[in-house]
């Protein structure tokens, strides 16, 4: 499992991350990491989910150059 760990300070972010928890809880996919439960530790909001290995989209996209078909075959699975 991987934990995504959400801090719940600031109105507007919570409510942005609180939307993403119930899309995220709803709908199953095997193409989407899955939520698997949530906890609530001081401030922050823990989301346990399916551990995916290579780490978030977010991350990858914002550290490394994508040429238009690898933005394609990611957008496809």
């Amino acid at each position: 499992v991987a934990i995504k760990k959400i801090n719940l300070q600031g109105l507007r972010k919570k409510e942005l991350k609180v939307n993403e928890l119930m899309v995220m809880k709803t709908n199953r996919n095997p193409n989407v990491v899955n939520f698997l439960d949530g906890y609530l530790v001081d401030k922050e909001l823990w989301l346990v989910m399916e551990y995916m290995d290579g780490g978030t989209l977010s991350h990858v996209i914002s550290k490394t150059y994508l040429s238009e078909d690898e933005m394609a075959a990611i957008s496809r699975e």
